[in-house]
């Protein structure tokens, strides 16, 4: 069994000054993300304006296919017109660890 994990860094627009602002543009990214059966949140930067830490883990049983759907979602968050992807941590875990 192989975990991955990834957050990504955000720039939001100038106008998501206030939490419901922030909300507005991390919540579609997260439901978009969960439609790749991967648990994802915003996890970080939540006392920030203009920022937003998302993190995402999936589970499978290949690492090829861990880093496959870490793939997609990197895809995913990295063509929204509305935000900036400014940096992506990626972590792989095995039975091993």
């Amino acid at each position: 069994m192989y975990t991955g994990t990834a957050l990504f860094d955000l720039l939001l627009p100038g106008d998501s000054r206030s939490l419901k602002a922030k909300r507005s543009y991390v919540r579609p990214i997260v439901a978009a993300l969960r439609k790749f059966e991967v648990s994802a949140a915003e996890v970080g930067a939540l006392d920030l304006h203009g920022r937003a830490q998302i993190g995402v883990a999936v589970v499978a049983s290949e690492p090829d296919h861990v880093g496959t759907v870490l793939d997609a979602c990197e895809r995913l968050v990295a063509g929204r017109p509305e935000v900036e992807l400014l940096s992506v941590r990626r972590r792989l875990h095995g039975a091993d660890d």
